[in-house]
């Protein structure tokens, strides 16, 4: 059985609540994102046994899309497909979440740090158009554009280095991290505060201060395991 409570759809089974699909994409991605969304902010249960058919009937879409969504997101290590019985959403230790915060600062800040006063100025608009994107969804509260919108400016970003494994990676290891903070900081209005730095992170890449821009590309990567991963800012913990 299913209720609609304000934005979300609520189901029996384990309780999911998915936000709306997006109109931005197609049936499949507006699907994908949504429950790459839901899983990254934890609105749906890690371990949880999830069917087609039942996840299809919370969106109001045939199975078809949701299983082409599952086995994207399996591609993804966020779920795992169990034979007969559906999806499971992959559980992740906080050891494991540690690790790839760890491998993401030893891989981006330096890169970042590289690119300092080397990207053209049409680059640095384009960037700025997406880094815009991410800031206006935050303000309107919407996650799943704020998790694809800053996937999206990152693998861009990433891309002027000239090596697409380091972006392929990157962008892997982002999309595994469970930030289950997301929610309350946009529910408070303090999520556009943590999106303002990706534009704070262009205007040191564009006036050349590298070490600047290594910096705070790391406290930006330490928000997925302090403010983004609670709610609450680091410096309370």
């Amino acid at each position: 059985m299913t209720t609609v409570q304000g934005d979300h759809t609520v189901f029996a089974n384990n309780e999911v609540r998915i936000a709306p699909l997006g109109r931005q994409y197609s049936l499949r991605e507006s699907v994908t994102e949504s429950l790459r969304t839901a899983i990254i902010a934890g609105t749906i249960k890690e371990g949880a046994l999830y069917s087609a058919p039942v996840l299809a009937a919370a969106f109001g879409v045939s199975a078809t899309p949701v299983r082409e969504a599952m086995m994207d997101l399996t591609r993804e290590g966020l779920v795992e497909t169990i034979k007969n019985k559906g999806f499971r959403i992959t559980s992740m230790s906080d050891r494991e979440l540690d690790e790839i915060t760890e491998i993401r600062l030893l891989l981006e800040p330096p890169v970042i740090a590289d690119l300092a006063g080397t990207i053209p100025p049409s680059g640095i608009t384009e960037l700025r158009s997406m880094a815009d994107a991410i800031v206006k969804a935050a303000r309107d509260g919407d996650l799943a554009e704020f998790l694809a919108a800053d996937r999206g400016f990152h693998a861009k970003l990433l891309g002027f280095a000239g090596n697409g494994q380091l972006v392929e990676l990157a962008t892997s290891l982002r999309a595994r991290t469970r930030m289950y903070g997301l929610k309350s900081l946009s529910e408070s209005n303090k999520l556009a505060d943590s999106a303002q730095e990706h534009h704070e992170l262009l205007d040191l890449i564009e006036s050349g201060e590298a070490d600047a821009a290594r910096e705070l590309m790391r406290r930006h990567i330490g928000h997925a395991r302090g403010v983004w991963a609670t709610g609450e800012n680091e410096e309370s913990r």
